[in-house]
């Protein structure tokens, strides 16, 4: 448990709105025969909450009105749920509000406006409205960040002053309509008034409300679990037609995979993305060049595949799975990430031809056990994992001639612009019998590393069978 905690509350005012597809402005939810929620242009209209759909259609005739998905909205607060484990594995879900237990984990990323910020653009990205507060307890956020306020209160002196000036309306309907006719308009109000009258007028669950608010009293919240494994559904609101036209459904999922598998202090080599159509499906593998969890990477990855992707039926819903899940341990970074960086960029370079190419068109160069330098490499799959072992630990050339130029010889001694200094060797190789064939068959050879007259560094051999030479079979870089 956190000394001091601070929680950070993301509330989704228009979630009921925005869960589904973009819809033409004006639009307002609908819940039961009336406006549960317009945009901004149906309230300009003065569409409001609790107005009648009739009402709503005489102010603003071309309205869009969107039935209300209670199952959708919960599945897009799981999905956020999994996305905040990229900050804290302490998440904790109200119908509208995302909390997190950020108290720990505030040096991670640099400070809380830095924390805050990422939340902010993170939420932004999938297309969600959010309202966001901190405050040292989980209701008091709630309530800060339910009113819009955009409070940062990493200690109880300043929660106490930003809740007293929030309204009575943050208290339950029956409370705050009592209150009114006391003439109490904030909470600062309320505080003045005695506890035990106001418990007989308002009730004593307004008052634990206010209590648990202000950290007068425990407010304990049950935590959101992680799923073990994850496979992750979306609905989309209408039949898509193209493969591209997904990808800021699929961004939801990736996002939420990512933040899942950081609470996990897990990666991912490979994915599986299904398209779900009326009587089929259609799967996607996406493969990575190491563990990752990174969702910049998974989302790179997906454009690429859906970009190239032609469907061959409308999609009605997305799922995403992770099924091989390996533990990731944190890395020592270097003062300086220059070979970190490298790497990284390599494995995205290979992640996206193979996306744009199919990997059956992208291949990797491995070594393989044979002592023939023509056959001691393989093509495999960009990310086919090497078994140890295979490299011989002798210097062997990047560049090998194909078919190695025959060379001069002079006094005993091979030649090419000049008279080649040996520097190391022989070095025999001899095998190859059971393979038929010129260039992988049977080989006697006595390989050296030469120094050329212009100071290059060759891989030179003498042939061993009758009629004998000197051939060069290599440049070392």
């Amino acid at each position: 448990m956190n000394p001091n905690p601070l929680w950070l509350a993301l509330h989704l005012p228009l979630l009921p709105l925005e869960v589904g597809a973009p819809s033409p402005s004006p639009s307002a939810v609908v819940e039961r025969g009336r406006i549960l929620l317009g945009d901004d242009a149906a309230r300009r209209a003065g569409i409001e909450a609790g107005t009648g759909v009739a009402a709503a259609r005489l102010l603003v005739p071309a309205i869009t009105l969107i039935a209300r998905n209670a199952s959708r909205e919960a599945a897009a607060l799981h999905g956020l749920a999994c996305w905040a484990g990229g900050f804290t594995p302490r998440v904790s879900l109200t119908p509208d509000t995302l909390l997190l237990e950020i108290g720990a984990c505030l040096r991670l990323f640099g400070g809380l406006e830095r924390l805050v910020a990422a939340a902010r653009e993170g939420v932004a990205a999938q297309g969600f409205t959010v309202w966001l507060a901190a405050a040292t307890t989980p209701m008091g956020a709630q309530w800060l960040a339910k009113a819009g306020t955009a409070a940062i209160c990493p200690d109880r002196d300043g929660l106490r002053r930003q809740l007293e000036a929030l309204p009575i309306a943050v208290l339950p309907d029956k409370a705050s309509a009592s209150l009114s006719r006391f003439g109490a308009s904030t909470l600062a109000d309320v505080r003045r008034l005695p506890a035990a009258a106001l418990a007989r007028r308002i009730g004593v669950e307004a008052l634990q409300l206010m209590a648990r608010a202000f950290g007068e009293m425990p407010d304990p919240r049950a935590d959101f679990v992680f799923p073990d494994r994850f496979a992750l559904s979306l609905e989309l609101p209408a039949a898509v037609k193209t493969a591209a036209a997904l990808l800021f459904a699929a961004r939801r999922l990736s996002s939420a995979l990512a933040g899942w598998l950081a609470a996990r202090q897990a990666g991912v080599r490979g994915l599986t993305l299904r398209l779900q159509h009326c009587q089929e499906e259609t799967e996607i593998v996406l493969q990575f060049a190491d563990l990752t969890r990174d969702a910049g990477r998974f989302e790179r990855v997906l454009r690429e595949r859906l970009e190239r992707t032609v469907l061959r039926a409308p999609v009605e819903s997305l799922r995403l799975e992770a099924a091989n899940v390996s533990p990731r341990p944190g890395r020592s970074l270097a003062l300086f990430d220059d070979a970190i960086a490298e790497h990284d960029a390599i494995g995205a370079l290979l992640e996206r031809l193979s996306a744009r190419l199919g990997e059956e068109r992208v291949h990797r160069v491995s070594a393989h056990d044979d002592h023939r330098p023509e056959c001691a490499t393989r093509h495999v799959a960009p990310f086919e994992r090497a078994r140890p072992g295979e490299a011989t630990a002798l210097p062997r050339p990047l560049w090998l001639l194909d078919p190695p130029e025959s060379l001069a010889e002079v006094d005993g001694r091979p030649y090419r612009r000049g008279q080649l200094k040996l520097l190391a060797g022989p070095e025999r190789i001899e095998s190859g019998w059971w393979d038929g064939g010129e260039a992988t068959g049977d080989i006697r050879r006595d390989y050296f590393v030469a120094l050329s007259a212009d100071a290059r560094w060759l891989w030179v051999y003498r042939e061993c069978r009758a009629p004998g030479g000197w051939f060069l079979h290599g440049f070392f870089s």
